[in-house]
């Protein structure tokens, strides 16, 4: 499900939105964001299955207050071009068409993290060794 969120978020400089865009671009699922508002103190981010809850942590541990204004289900626009495909003429039956000259289609996907490892390094108090 394609998201947009939209966090206030206080940025009194460039340098704390240059990090809080960077710490939007690190999260899982993010395709885009851009900094909006007035004051230029609102986060908008799109993506895939974004966490708004985590981002909105992680931006008030980072950069300082941050809060959930927005978070709505965006509507691919894909019944307008299926609209106008039947514009375009139709293949003919048996015609074998190959991919265009200079297409190269890369697909990059978001792998989640590795869980969190906790290492308890004890003391070993064995006398003999």
């Amino acid at each position: 499900m394609k998201q947009k969120i939209v966090i206030k978020v206080c940025m009194p400089c460039e340098k704390s939105r240059s990090r809080a865009k960077a710490l939007a671009a690190g999260a899982d699922g993010v395709i885009s964001m851009e900094i909006t508002g007035d004051g230029k103190d609102r986060l908008e981010v799109v993506g895939d299955g974004i966490d708004a809850v985590r981002l909105a942590s992680c931006l008030r541990r980072k950069i300082g207050h941050a809060e959930i204004l927005q978070v709505e289900e965006v509507k691919d626009k894909k019944p307008e071009e299926e609209k106008k495909k039947p514009d375009e003429p139709t293949a003919q039956p048996g015609a074998v068409h190959s991919p265009p000259q200079g297409y190269y289609y890369y697909q990059h996907h978001h792998h989640p993290p590795p869980p969190l490892m906790v290492v308890c390094e004890e003391s070993d108090n064995c006398s003999i060794m």
